[in-house]
């Protein structure tokens, strides 16, 4: 279960050239729009879309915003359900022409300084937008035909919609590291998940620690990237004292010399509780051979916890700060989904992140 933020969905991304010095505007038009229907104009403030203007599009679907930034920054336009995101800074003259009944929000660009970038960058994720709309298509006309076949026509589908993913993550990828003095390639890396690809949001990091030191979104990136690195393979884990489910302090260091599973799940946590049983076999297997787990719950009512931890019969140590996500701990491991878990050797050292099921029983096997 993840965290998300307007920041991480793929959408339609706008960057202005500059005309003036004391503001920017956008101006343009929108095809299918409903008379006098009003549309706004959002800022990202602390990673959340804070509506700043607003506006009645004409009888012919035409918008225009003025406004003033202190650097290039984030701002999303909102028409009907369709969201566009906008690169901007002082000076842009941004004209954005759109269909509001397009399903893949393409739009026309002018004036903007990246708009050979971000007719790149929209152009690919339409035509991978496209290609699992056709797949979804496909899937509804099948099971429409057969609906006792739903399950086998998922299965044999899957391969597919798998490989035109994998081809769209490699081209988000590609696109951000090839662009890294594109702002453009920041709002496309920022559209995958970083727990799932921890190592190469690393290295991008590093590529642009130097660029966009004005803008606060990007900042922020580095801030909790920095963070990431220290919870990365081959660290020290951080140290950390938090309550257990009775009441006592613990703490990490009361597990230095064994080998400890650090768990961080909740209760109502669908997958968490559906990868237990294979905690669970491991630590019966292992527990006589220096091995231990220390489970960190998410939870915020101890009740629910409790009973959890009863249920799916987890008989080792448990700690929580009743916090969610915004616990400290959970934040100094940098935790944005669950389950999320790190393995720890004898003297500390953080050996393996997130082995699920068979991985973490045969790397349980090859190192105990």
């Amino acid at each position: 279960m993840k965290k998300l933020t307007w920041l991480f969905l793929i959408g339609i991304v706008v960057f202005a050239a500059c005309k003036s010095n004391d503001n920017f505007t956008i101006e343009g038009k929108f095809e299918n729009a409903a008379p006098q229907g009003k549309i706004y104009l959002f800022a990202m403030v602390n990673n959340n879309s804070v509506p700043v203007d607003s506006t009645v599009l004409s009888d012919k679907g035409e918008f225009k915003f003025t406004r003033s930034t202190k650097s290039v920054d984030f701002f999303k336009i909102g028409a009907n359900q369709n969201e566009y995101v906008v690169i901007a800074q002082n000076g842009d003259q941004i004209k954005l022409n759109a269909d509001l009944n397009d399903p893949t929000m393409a739009y026309q660009l002018s004036g903007a300084a990246e708009a050979d970038k971000l007719q790149e960058l929209n152009t690919y994720k339409n035509k991978y937008n496209a290609k699992m709309a056709a797949i979804q298509a496909n899937y509804d006309q099948q099971v429409s035909a057969n609906p006792d076949k739903r399950e086998m026509i998922a299965e044999q589908l899957r391969p597919e919609l798998i490989k035109v993913s994998d081809e769209m993550i490699n081209f988000i990828l590609k696109f951000a590291n090839d662009n890294p003095d594109a702002l453009t390639s920041f709002y496309a890396m920022n559209s995958l998940n970083p727990s799932d690809y921890e190592k190469e949001f690393i290295a991008y990091s590093d590529r642009i620690k130097s660029k966009f030191n004005d803008n606060l979104a990007v900042t922020e990136f580095l801030v909790r990237m920095a963070k990431l690195k220290s919870v990365q393979v081959g660290q020290d884990a951080p140290a950390f004292t938090m309550n257990s489910i009775d009441g006592k302090p613990i703490s990490l260091a009361d597990f230095k010399g064994k080998y400890v599973l650090l768990d961080f799940w909740a209760s109502w946590c669908m997958p968490c509780r559906n990868e237990n049983p294979n905690i669970v076999k491991a630590y019966n297997t292992y527990k006589d051979k220096n091995f231990t787990i220390l489970g960190i719950s998410l939870d915020k009512d101890p009740k629910a916890w409790a009973q959890a931890i009863s249920a799916d019969k987890l008989t080792w140590s448990h700690a929580s700060e009743l916090s969610d996500f915004e616990g400290p701990t959970v934040r100094l491991y940098q935790i944005e989904a669950i389950p999320s878990s790190f393995l720890i050797d004898p003297t500390g050292k953080i050996i393996a992140k997130n082995l699920r099921g068979e991985e973490l029983a045969a790397f349980l096997e090859k190192t105990l």
